[in-house]
C-alpha cells in the first residue's frame, strides 16, 4: 500500500485533518470565487437586468453541479474505502468507470436542458426583460458543461486517493484562469453575458485536461486504465449509492432556488431576485471552508471506517465540526456588520442594494449552527451510510425548508420568504444532533460487546 495512504490510519489527526481540509478550503474558496467575480463584472459592467438573468440560470447550474457531484463523490468515497482494505486495483476499477459515467451524463443531461433552456428559465423566474442574458450565458455553459463535470469529478477523486494539494492546485489555477479571462472578455472586449460563460468553460476544459493527465502519470496513487472505463453494474451502483446523497442534495438545491425566484418575483419583482442571485452567492462562498472541512474528513474518516479504527472516526469528526462551527461563527459577524459595504460592490442601484442588505442579513441570521450541520450530514456519507446522509442532508432543505418557503410567504410577503431559511435552520440542527448521537451510541455499545 502507498505510504501517503497508510498515513490516514497512522498519523495523528489534527495534522491529518489541516493536512487535508486546508488545501480543499483553499480549492473551494477558489471555486466559488470565480461565481463571485462573474457577478461583480457583470453587476458593475453590464447592469442590473443582468445580475437577474444570471440568477434565473442557477437552478441549471446546480443540476449541473448535482449529477458531478454524483459521480466524484461517491466515487471518491468508494476508493477511500478501498485503499483503507488495501484494495488498490478496484480503486482503478472504480476510478474508469467513474470518467464513463461523467462523459455519458454529460451528453444527456446537457442536451436534455438545451432542448427546453427558454421554457425552464420562464419557470425559474425570468421575464421578458432578464431571459435573453441568462439565455446568453447558460447555453454556453450548457455546450460546454462536459469539462465541467470531468473537472469536479476528478478533482474529488484526486483528493480522496490522498493527494490533496493537486486538487487543490488544478482548482486554483481553474478560477484565477477564469477571472482573468473574465477581465478580458467583460471588461476589456465587453462581450457580456456570453463572455463570462467563454471564460468559465475555457477554465474548465484546462482543469479537466489536468486532471485527466494527473491519473496517467506518476504522482497518482491509482491510474487511469481505458480497460476500466467499460462501465460495470456494481461499480456503477457502488458509486450511485453513496454519491446519491450530495446528489439529492444539490437537485433540492436547484428546487429551492425555483421556490425562492418564483417568491421573490412575485413579492419583490427582477430586483428581488438579483438580489437573492448575490446573497446565494455569498452564502456558498461563505460555507466553502465548511465544505471545505467535510471533504477533508471524507478520505480519513472513510480510511479509518474501513480499517475499523473507530476511535480515529470519532476524533476526526469532532475535530472538523469544531473547527467549521469556528469559521461560520466569523462568517456570521463579518455578514452582521457589513452586509452594506458587501452589497455595495456588486451594484449601485437602489432597490437592489436595498433588498440585498435587509435580505442578506436575514438569510444568514443562523450561519453559526450550519456548519455542524454540514459537518455531521456529510460524516455519513463519508462512512458509506450514504442513505443517512442523503436524509440529513434534504432535512435542511426540503424536508423542512420547502414546507416555510411556501406557507411563510402567504402571511409574510417578502419577509417570509427571507425567514424560511434560518428557521429551517435551527429544525434542521436539532434533528441533526439527536441521529448522530444515536449512531455513536451504537459504536459504544458495539465495543462494550
Amino acid at each position: 500500500m502507498d505510504e501517503r495512504a497508510l498515513q490516514l490510519g497512522e498519523r495523528t489527526i489534527k495534522h491529518l485533518l489541516w493536512q487535508f481540509s486546508l488545501p480543499a478550503i483553499i480549492g473551494m474558496l477558489a471555486n466559488s470565487s470565480y461565481m463571485i467575480i462573474n457577478r461583480l463584472f457583470i453587476g458593475n459592467v453590464v447592469g442590473a437586468d443582468a445580475i437577474s438573468g444570471l440568477s434565473v440560470t442557477m437552478p441549471i447550474s446546480l443540476i449541473i453541479t448535482a449529477f458531478g457531484m454524483l459521480i466524484g463523490i461517491g466515487s471518491g468515497a468508494m476508493i477511500s474505502i478501498r485503499l483503507g482494505q488495501n484494495r488498490p486495483q478496484d480503486a482503478e476499477h472504480i476510478l474508469g468507470n467513474a470518467l464513463s459515467l461523467l462523459l455519458i451524463i454529460s451528453v444527456l443531461v446537457s442536451g436534455t436542458l438545451l432542448f427546453w433552456l427558454d421554457e425552464l428559465l420562464v419557470a425559474f423566474g425570468a421575464s421578458p426583460n432578464t431571459l435573453p442574458y441568462g439565455r446568453q450565458f447558460i447555453s454556453i455553459i450548457l455546450l460546454g458543461s462536459a469539462f465541467q463535470y470531468i473537472s469536479f469529478g476528478l478533482v474529488a477523486i484526486i483528493r480522496s486517493e490522498g493527494n490533496p494539494r493537486i486538487s487543490m492546485g488544478i482548482m486554483l489555477l481553474n478560477a484565477g484562469l477564469n477571472v482573468v479571462l473574465d477581465f478580458v472578455f467583460v471588461y476589456l472586449l465587453h462581450w457580456g453575458m456570453p463572455g463570462t460563460a467563454i471564460a468559465t468553460v475555457i477554465s474548465q476544459a484546462v482543469a479537466a485536461t489536468l486532471a485527466i493527465r494527473h491519473f496517467l502519470g506518476p504522482s497518482s496513487i491509482i491510474k487511469l486504465h481505458w480497460s476500466n472505463m467499460l462501465p460495470s453494474r456494481p461499480v456503477i451502483q457502488s458509486i450511485l449509492s453513496i454519491g446519491i446523497a450530495p446528489f439529492a442534495m444539490q437537485l433540492v438545491s436547484s428546487l429551492i432556488v425555483i421556490l425562492y425566484n418564483q417568491g421573490l418575483a412575485k413579492y419583490g419583482g427582477d430586483s428581488a431576485i438579483g438580489a437573492f442571485g448575490i446573497i446565494y452567492t455569498i452564502t456558498m462562498f461563505t460555507l466553502m471552508p465548511v465544505v471545505g472541512i467535510s471533504q477533508g474528513l471524507q478520505p480519513i474518516a472513510g480510511y479509518n471506517f474501513g480499517a475499523r479504527k473507530y476511535d480515529r472516526v470519532k476524533a476526526s469528526l469532532k475535530l472538523a465540526i469544531l473547527y467549521a462551527t469556528y469559521i461560520v461563527f466569523l462568517g456570521f459577524v463579518i455578514i452582521q456588520l457589513g452586509a452594506g459595504p458587501i452589497m455595495r460592490s456588486f451594484t449601485s442601484e437602489t432597490e437592489l442594494l436595498d433588498l440585498g442588505i435587509y435580505g442578506l442579513r436575514v438569510f444568514l441570521f443562523c450561519l453559526p449552527i450550519i456548519g455542524f450541520q454540514i459537518i455531521s450530514a456529510n460524516f455519513f456519507q463519508a462512512i458509506g451510510k450514504g442513505f443517512t446522509s442523503m436524509f440529513l442532508n434534504l432535512l435542511r432543505q426540503l424536508i423542512l425548508l420547502i414546507p416555510m418557503l411556501l406557507i411563510f410567504p402567504y402571511f409574510l410577503g417578502l419577509n417570509g420568504v427571507w425567514l424560511s431559511s434560518p428557521v429551517s435552520d435551527i429544525s434542521a440542527a436539532i434533528i441533526t444532533a439527536v441521529v448522530l448521537l444515536r449512531e455513536l451510541g451504537k459504536w459504544e455499545a458495539e465495543r462494550e460487546q
